[in-house]
């Protein structure tokens, strides 16, 4: 033989042995055209005709060699059952017939490698292409896995074996886990996490370069240009910065991208052409938008995509791209200049502060900066709130209705604002303090307003006179009352130390946890709103949380509460009883105690005084909190729980509120009478103080100088403070939630989301459409059915609707006015008719018309509650809501497109007006 002997490995022998297995019953040497590795074992057990037998191999490189072996091996008795294979490179005209006439065949074998390739993947036939690729059938032969190919039915074609091929070189089942060779997808995703691996890349390399260029084109052929671009990274050793350097290359998206900045991208790349570079950058921004979802929950990916980001970072510097990337979705110094940018908008303009933070929430790193954003999210709220008119103080009972309404959503701001951007921006922090030194004093001289006429109040105020104030000991009577009857009594929750600010935040979540929030019903033409009450004075605990749980003002402690509230409610023919700290706490495998269990699960009105808020400030563990949630608050998770699982009405209450300490000052304020940290005995009071005297003083005599500044205290530092005379300490917030709507008390109504809510709190709402005047689309045109088949209908409907509301077929006679609306155009349009043909009982076209309407203007979501509101949704719909937007849905969900859907775990209802313009076929009309 002429050519020279191909390298040959233990698979191939046995494939040989198991195809010649019929002559090897009465022969035991087998001649093999090959040379075998001296790595290579040299002794092994091999099936032969399904019969398990001992293998030697020997390769010689001499004709003396190849009989000295046979020799040997036949000359071991412990051999006579096993079989000699010898590779050579001899060929069989220099061999004599004492040893070819041993041999199977009596010649030496070549390697058919299509044979063995067909013989390893169980099949008959292979894909002709093969024939004419040696490399590919040798590279085949030469990279079975120990467990052997994957079987592929009786053709084995070019694509599975390359992709065989692939997987098995580059360990690709490696970084897949669970699927097999046949079932995994080898995409550019797919690849791009196989170059962070540590031993892909290294695998690859290995390889000679007609099989690296093989599997190169392979791989552009099957995943895209993409992968070529990344494979040529590998070979170039950068391998693991191939991703960082893609993330950078979309610095040559745009078209006017400067030469300076290509040639600096190029670099980067070598010889690649443009577009296989963007296309690579596409594929780098799939792969990290999906790790990024992955790290919202796992700790190690987001390592590995900070990891790529910090390299990124540091390419981009290197390379001088860092100003080209600002607005880069991915890097982080493109995350940190957009954040500045919101800072800068905060001082020009709320609109242009807005607009950059929406283009910071499209950053693909705000989903891990969920902490960052909801600080600018602050800020933006705040600049919003300084935009509006001044607001003034006119009377105390306005004065607490407004910091609960609007004012203790500005404080809620300004706690998160104070602590600054939680990685330390100095930029963006810079921006926030001056923002919240503004608002501040913004909120000092309402203080300052509500002070003034909290001393004029005071002189005169009491539980007979309470000046149109809700006072703290008329709470279980104008409220807690309220919400108890023969069949309901209510979970009263006394929240120590309260501020507004906490309260609402607690409110939302409750919400959003199917809480609803109900307020008693306001006069005609007012709009609803939360309850406040006014504290007693000083605002402190065993003044006004004993004045609200008795029912009278009056000081004390635990047990006169205890004994005052059984008194209460046993006038009115119940059942009262109160829980305190130590009586609330179960023994181990129980979070209540057995009493207050059997309390809450009886008919007894339940109070329960919970204290982590004002233990938390007086013992200085509020530390960096700047918001309050329910797992926050010891017990409240529980409580709630157990009420909503009773069909309790839950009254959350303060006793009143608290400021915290800022640091403005080094310690206490240098003035005489001190009596507690806020308040102080006197007859002069200096500046930020106010002396308020009258029946509701119940300290210092009936007079008492306290400070409406919240920088001032008289004692040593704690986390935080109450007693003083500012609108967050004597404001005291009621929040009344419902289990359902059957426990609505009469004369109340229910609170929506957004009537809770300051209008510069939420997102601006969406620009009004405008619509070409002459725009007017024909009514569609009436469906004429036949009179059974409305009855049928009618009889089947799910009875959300009564035959009034049920829309009718239009008046030929009278046609429709032209529509003006983005909901009017809907619903006369011919894609609405035909949805509404499959739709039994559907609401009148000007309900569905409203509801639209409704959304668009309110920016595309509300809570149910308040989108029954706005379209004066009867008592029928409003007490299935649920069923009433299913019913929607099947009117504007074309072809389940979900143009109108529940979000927020079903509590906020959203319409995407833009698919809804593309499903109604509404773009073209729009100017």
């Amino acid at each position: 033989m002429s050519t020279p002997p191909p390298q040959i490995n233990r698979l191939t022998i046995e494939a040989l042995l198991d195809t010649y297995a019929a002559g090897l019953r009465d022969r035991r040497l087998m001649l093999v055209h090959g040379r075998y590795p001296d790595t290579a074992p040299d002794i092994f057990t091999a099936k032969i005709g399904g019969e398990p037998r001992r293998v030697h191999v020997s390769d010689q490189t001499s004709v003396l060699g190849i009989v000295d072996a046979w020799q040997q091996h036949r000359s071991d008795r412990a051999r006579d059952a096993d079989v000699l294979v010898v590779t050579t490179g001899i060929g069989d005209e220099q061999l004599g017939w004492d040893v070819r006439g041993h041999a199977v065949k009596r010649r030496t074998l070549t390697v058919e490698k299509a044979e063995i390739v067909k013989q390893r993947f169980g099949v008959r036939e292979l894909d002709s292409r093969l024939y004419g690729e040696p490399w590919l059938l040798e590279a085949l032969l030469d990279a079975e896995p120990h467990d052997g190919w994957p079987r592929s039915g009786s053709l084995l074609t070019r694509d599975a074996a390359v992709k065989a091929l692939v997987v098995a070189r580059l360990g690709l089942d490696r970084v897949v886990d669970g699927e097999t060779t046949a079932g995994l997808a080898i995409d550019a995703d797919a690849m791009l996490v196989w170059s962070r691996t540590s031993a892909g890349p290294t695998r690859f390399l290995e390889l000679d370069a007609v099989e690296r260029g093989k599997i190169k084109e392979w791989l552009g052929e099957t995943a895209g240009a993409a992968v070529p671009v990344l494979m040529s990274l590998v070979e170039d050793g950068r391998g693991q910065d191939a991703m960082a350097r893609g993330l950078l290359a979309a610095a040559m998206a745009d078209p006017a991208t400067g030469p300076d900045t290509v040639l600096a991208v190029g670099g980067l790349f070598g010889q690649v052409r443009r577009s296989d570079i963007l296309a690579f950058s596409d594929a780098v921004a799939g792969t990290l938008t999906r790790w990024i979802g992955e790290a919202r929950h796992n700790e190690a990916a987001k390592q590995r995509v900070f990891s790529v980001i910090d390299r990124a970072d540091r390419l981009a510097q290197e390379a001088g791209l860092t100003q080209a990337l600002r607005g880069s979705r991915f890097l982080l110094t493109s995350f940190t200049a957009q954040l500045r940018a919101v800072a800068e908008a905060l001082a020009a303009s709320p609109d242009q502060a807005e607009a950059a933070l929406a283009d910071l929430r499209e950053h693909a790193l705000a989903a891990l900066n969920t902490d960052r954003i909801a600080v600018a999210e602050m800020a933006v709220r705040v600049a919003r709130w300084l935009s509006t008119e001044q607001p003034r103080v006119e009377s105390v009972a306005s004065g607490v209705r407004g910091h609960l309404a609007e004012w203790g959503w500005v404080d809620r701001a300004l706690n998160v604002l104070w602590s600054g951007d939680p990685v330390g921006d100095v930029v963006a922090g810079q921006a926030y303090r001056t923002l919240h030194d503004t608002a501040r004093a913004r909120r000092d001289t309402l203080d300052e307003q509500f002070s003034q006429r909290l001393a004029g109040w005071t002189r005169t105020a009491d539980q007979q006179n309470p000046g149109g104030c809700l006072l703290v000991e008329n709470v279980l009577t104008e409220c807690a009352a309220r919400l108890y009857s023969e069949s309901t009594s209510p979970l009263i929750l006394l929240i120590d130390g309260m501020s507004s600010a906490a309260a609402v935040q607690l409110g939302e979540e409750a919400e959003r946890e199917g809480w609803i929030e109900a307020v008693p019903a306001p006069p005609a033409g007012q709009s609803a709103q939360r309850s406040a009450a006014v504290s007693m004075l000083p605002s402190v605990t065993r003044i006004s949380r004993t004045s609200l749980l008795t029912g009278m003002a009056g000081t004390g402690g635990q047990s006169k509460e205890t004994a005052g509230f059984a008194q209460f409610w046993e006038q009115r023919r119940a059942v009262g009883v109160l829980f305190h700290k130590a009586t609330i706490g179960g023994p181990s495998g129980h979070r209540l105690t057995e009493e207050l269990a059997s309390a809450l699960a009886s008919t007894a009105v339940v109070g329960v005084v919970l204290n982590t808020i004002d233990d938390a400030l007086d013992h200085g563990q509020q530390g960096e909190r700047t918001q309050w949630r329910i797992n926050d608050i010891t017990f409240m998770r529980e409580l709630l729980a157990a009420a909503k699982g009773y069909g309790r009405p839950v009254l959350l209450v303060a006793d009143h509120g608290h400021v915290l300490e800022r640091g403005v000052n080094p310690g206490p304020a240098k003035a005489s009478g001190a009596e507690s940290s806020r308040w102080r005995s006197g007859s002069s009071a200096e500046d930020g103080e106010i002396i308020l005297s009258g029946p509701r003083v119940l300290e210092g005599g009936g007079t008492i100088i306290a400070p409406w500044r919240e920088d001032i205290r008289y004692t040593p530092r704690k986390a935080g403070y109450h007693g003083g005379a500012s609108l967050a300490e004597v404001t005291v917030p009621l929040l009344v939630l419902l289990p359902a709507l059957d426990v609505l008390p009469k004369g109340w109504e229910v609170l929506p989301r957004e009537e809770a809510t300051p209008s510069w709190w939420s997102q601006s709402r969406m620009p009004e459409e405008t619509w070409p005047e002459s725009v007017t689309l024909p009514a569609a045109a009436p469906v004429t059915k036949p009179r059974t088949t409305r009855k049928r209908a009618e009889q089947e409907g799910e009875g959300l609707f009564t035959p009034a509301e049920v829309e009718r077929e239009p008046s030929k006679s009278q046609p429709p006015p032209a529509p003006t609306t983005l909901g009017a155009l809907v619903v006369a349009g011919d894609v609405y008719a035909a949805q509404a043909e499959y739709v039994r009982r559907k609401p009148e076209r000007p309900v569905v018309a409203a509801v639209i309407d409704a959304l668009a203007e309110a920016g595309e979501t509300m809570s149910p509650a308040a989108l029954a509101a706005a379209i004066s949704a009867s008592d029928r719909v409003r007490r299935n809501m649920d069923g009433f937007i299913a019913t929607l849905q099947r009117l504007l969900n074309v072809e389940g497109y979900p143009v109108l859907g529940l979000i927020d775990s079903g509590h906020t209802v959203r319409l995407d007006v833009h698919l809804l313009r593309t499903q109604f076929q509404l773009e073209k009309r729009r100017t």
